[in-house]
């Protein structure tokens, strides 16, 4: 319901400032789409209603947060923003189109399944989804000449369950349970028929839309339960249920309209398998992306994200492990951290007089430092020796100045954050390597993949130990290769049978299990190049 100018809504100050929160309701807290995180201020709203019974602070939903008096500061974040998003190069020329989905005599089929009969003038087009913990990434594509025709990213509207898959994962085995899928599907819907209009499109033109995710953001999507995911073993259902010999693959599939997605309501909807664990169909794509079968004999894969993943492969083997590194560098825990929208500081230079000198996404005024300008920033302030390797800043300080005029700071708590997500990072490329006897320059090709990761400056992130010290040379950023693999599962099913197979010989390695995890990442929590390995210590982790 609407405010009053007596009691105003954060609705009414976001209209004021002309800015889109979505919502279908008419204001009336039912379709609970509004949903803004509060960062200053809160105690100027009225208590949470019994239509915000579903969130934590400091989420609240902006039809229902009134001001109180209406003239006081309230800050607040619009959760679902859109998002830069780099999905690398377009599919090689001639490359095959074979799709689960095709049209015979008129009627369409579902891997030789009938969905229905072919309208006159109907196209053929699928949905490639990428879920990511921070990030929401889909694309329409053409099934008959495997063109993508257009890449829509939103802020993952589920944030209000936690920024990591831990918190995720006990919201959803709490008295909410449904409520995070509830709040995607949601969201994910309404991109979808925007998109529909632009394109002139019927939601019965999309036949099939190909998951992808960590095991746990894919799970939730399709309605599963997770809680198994949070504890030991933390293997998700379908992985159990692969291991009790109940199952043949950790993939799944399901009918558009029983997840209730905007597309055809008999078209199907494939989540990619899992490959171990929190190492999930996310990473599974980005091999599909890279195409596992040419690569050179010592390859790695790093996928920087809240949770990172390192796969490793040499001498026919191939480990790969889940790095728990958290939200730091995607905008959380960090005082103005961000993610890659309009306005985040995406690269830092200090200058000979120590002034900072920087670049903002769409060369928009200042607002926060996203993953790459925190990674320049940590580098430089060790460069300039403005900061030690354990975090702390000349003469003691607690606080130093980014960008003063726009009140951008960067705190000792900060560092500290993005210290311990470092870490896990360095942990997990130091066990691989040591894993399979290596030391990171005998890597021939090392993959870097991940939202922010594009925009990395390699020399920088390796002096601060963000990732191993492998030859610059030898680093290729693929962006989010993970929808890119998705797109490639959804136009050609021969794909999927091979991604079985290499799923199937990919060794999980559990870090934690390591004797000397811990020594391991307290040292990774310092701003140092990573230290290879040490060859008395080299064998299975795990």
């Amino acid at each position: 319901m609407p405010g009053t100018p007596d009691r105003p809504t954060l609705f009414d100050r976001a209209d004021a400032a002309a800015l889109r929160v979505p919502t279908s309701c008419r204001r009336s807290g039912r379709c609970r789409e509004c949903i803004v995180e509060v960062t200053n201020g809160s105690d100027h709203l009225n208590p949470p209603t019994e239509a915000e019974g579903f969130l934590r602070q400091p989420f609240r939903l902006a039809c229902q947060a009134e001001v109180d008096p209406p003239g006081a500061e309230v800050s607040f974040d619009i959760v679902r923003r859109r998002l830069r998003i780099v999905t690398g190069d377009a599919r090689p020329r001639g490359a095959a189109v074979r799709p689960a989905v095709e049209a015979r005599s008129g009627i369409v089929h579902w891997q030789n399944e009938p969905i229905g009969r072919l309208r006159d003038g109907e196209r053929l087009l699928g949905l490639a989804l990428d879920v990511g913990t921070t990030t929401v990434a889909v694309e329409l594509v053409d099934l008959r000449t495997g063109q993508g025709l257009e890449v829509v990213t939103l802020e993952n509207p589920q944030r209000f369950g936690g920024s990591d898959v831990i918190n995720r994962i006990s919201y959803d085995s709490g008295p909410h349970q449904g409520e995070l899928r509830y709040a995607l599907r949601k969201a994910l819907n309404d991109e979808l028929r925007a998109l529909y209009r632009r394109r002139g499109l019927d939601r019965r033109d999309v036949y099939e839309m190909v998951v992808v995710g960590n095991a746990t953001m894919r799970d939730l999507f399709f309605g599963l339960s997770v809680e198994s995911i949070g504890e030991r073993p933390y293997k998700s259902e379908t992985e159990l249920e692969l291991t009790a010999g109940t199952r043949m693959s950790t993939a799944v599939v399901a009918l558009a309209h029983e997840l209730g997605l905007w597309m055809h309501p008999r078209g199907r909807v494939w989540g990619a398998p899992l490959i171990a664990s929190h190492v999930g169909a996310d990473v599974a794509a980005d091999l599909v992306a890279i195409g596992t079968e040419h690569q050179p004999d010592v390859w790695m894969l790093v996928d920087v994200g809240t949770n990172t993943e390192v796969v490793l492969a040499a001498h026919g083997r191939i480990v790969a492990a889940s790095c728990p590194a958290g939200p730091a560098f995607e905008g959380g825990s960090v005082t103005y951290g961000m993610q890659a929208a309009d306005g985040a500081i995406e690269s830092v230079q200090i200058s000979s007089t120590g002034q900072m000198v920087f670049r903002t996404v769409g060369d928009a005024p200042p607002v926060g430092l996203c993953g790459s300008g925190l990674v320049d920033l940590l580098a430089e302030l060790r460069r300039t020796d403005a900061m030690t390797a354990k975090g702390v800043f000349a003469e003691k300080a607690r606080v130093l100045d980014v960008v003063p005029e726009s009140g951008i700071t960067f705190t000792r708590a900060d560092a500290s954050a993005l210290a311990q997500a470092k870490a896990a990072n360095t942990v997990g490329q130091q066990i691989l390597l040591r894993e399979l006897g290596l030391n990171a320059g005998q890597v021939d090709r090392l993959y870097l993949a991940g939202g922010f990761a594009q925009y990395v400056d390699v020399p920088r992130a390796i002096a601060i130990g963000f990732l191993a010290p492998v030859p610059a040379s030898h680093v290729v950023k693929v962006g989010n290769a993970a929808l890119r693999g998705a797109r490639e599962l959804l136009l050609d099913r021969t794909a999927r049978d091979h991604l079985e197979l290499v799923v199937q010989r990919i060794e999980h390695i559990e870090l934690e299990t390591a004797p000397d995890f811990f020594d391991l990442f307290v040292d990774g929590c310092q701003f140092k190049p990573i230290a290879e390995p040490d060859p008395l210590r080299t064998g299975r982790a795990a």
